[in-house]
């Protein structure tokens, strides 16, 4: 107390004396104050981690995008009037070629035939591996590699040999090269193995062979069912209008468009989606630690109050006891939004190395997390702060 014009005014608190009388109650109970701290710590790293590996998987689409490219466009057989299975042209590619912004363009047309690991295997055990033919340009249509052995040239793609997409090396057991499999009614040499290929997934479950020896050992028609072609980006809507007359004049209705890289922008749009509902779910923790708090608040009130007496009767103000837990509940809720968040930060970066993703938390991420915590900090402390100050000194100090 001050004595200002013949009569007594209360002192200031200083942010560092709201800081000091706010720690008291933390630094007595310490046990309680963890358990606490722990309900908001878990609400902050779980929405942290759920913002964070959403974020690191979106970057890691878009640096897949950006590698890959959009502008690739694939052309496949639809249905003909009567609804039955249409066929694209044989000349088909050469015609997509000569389309002026076209850069490459490739084809893959599957044939009825199934490929084992030995012909012991019954026929009907194909794996879900599909066998295609495929033009030698496609690897560099598609922007793929080879971890493996090589891709078919023009020496290669009129021999027995074959190309397998890397789930379908897997399925068969195929680790390397040289090693023969069953197809058809003869055996072909595996003589190259093909890494991921997320823009054409097909391609990862196929075993590839030449156009020419797909004709002459497996029976094909020389038909292709899906065309490849990789135009400038800025033509690529030009070229996707003009695609189906350029494939099939006769029956453009029955030549089918997609672009590749519009799955992968879904993909990302359905991870937000589920990002909202994990969110959702880290709200829901965030409210129980904040309860938490409010709760231990409330029995910290309820346990000190000849401590609110004496200050109290010391002189301080409703103001300032008032001050003086609002404080501590901010204290409290800011330990566990601090921890949450560190905690939160670890498991984004953990989850995303270990999938060889960029480890993205977004500052908005933590930036809300402050928000929140000092949210749930007031929210939870103005009552157990106004149940305080409403304390009467006399009463306070009656109490056994």
């Amino acid at each position: 107390m001050t004595r200002t014009a013949g009569r007594l005014t209360p002192a200031r608190l200083s942010p560092s004396d709201v800081l000091r009388v706010g720690a008291v109650g933390l630094r007595t109970r310490p046990t309680r104050v963890i358990l606490s701290a722990l309900g908001i710590a878990i609400g902050i790293a779980t929405m942290i981690a759920v913002i964070g590996i959403s974020s690191s998987s979106q970057e890691q689409l878009l640096r897949q995008l950006d590698r890959l490219g959009t502008n690739l466009l694939t052309v496949s057989a639809g249905r003909t009037l009567f609804g039955e299975e249409a066929k694209l042209p044989t000349g088909a590619v050469s015609m997509v070629k000569r389309v002026g912004p076209v850069i490459t363009a490739s084809a893959t047309g599957v044939i009825e035939a199934t490929v084992r690991r030995t012909d012991r295997i019954p026929k009907e055990v194909t794996g879900g591996i599909a066998v295609q033919a495929a033009t030698t340009e496609l690897l560099t249509t598609l922007e793929g590699g080879v971890t493996k052995g090589a891709w078919l040239n023009a020496a290669t793609e009129r021999q027995p040999a074959v190309v397998l997409g890397s789930k379908a090396a897997e399925r068969l057991g195929v680790t390397r090269t040289g090693v023969r499999v069953w197809m058809g009614k003869r055996w072909f040499t595996v003589i190259g193995l093909l890494g991921p290929m997320p823009l054409a997934p097909e391609i990862e479950r196929s075993a590839l062979v030449g156009f020419p020896a797909a004709e002459e050992h497996l029976g094909f028609d020389g038909h292709p069912t899906t065309i490849y072609e990789r135009s400038a980006e800025e033509a690529v809507e030009a070229v996707r209008g003009v695609l189906p007359r350029t494939v099939n004049p006769e029956n453009p209705e029955e030549v089918d468009i997609s672009r590749p890289s519009d799955a992968l922008v879904a993909r990302a749009a359905a991870a937000g989606a589920f990002t909202n509902l994990l969110l959702g779910l880290g709200a829901v923790a965030l409210l129980v630690g904040g309860v938490g708090v409010a709760n231990t608040m409330v029995i910290s009130v309820l346990e000190r109050r000849k401590e609110i007496g004496l200050r109290r009767s010391f002189g301080a103000t409703r103001g300032q006891v008032r001050v003086q837990f609002l404080a501590e509940s901010l204290l409290l809720s800011a330990l566990g939004g601090v921890v949450g968040a560190v905690l939160g930060a670890l498991a984004t970066a953990g989850y995303a190395l270990s999938r060889d993703w960029p480890p993205i938390v977004p500052p908005w991420a933590i930036g809300g997390a402050v928000a929140a915590t000092l949210v749930i900090g007031t929210v939870a402390g103005i009552y157990p702060a106004m149940r305080a100050a409403r304390l009467s000194p006399t009463v306070a100090l009656a109490t056994t």
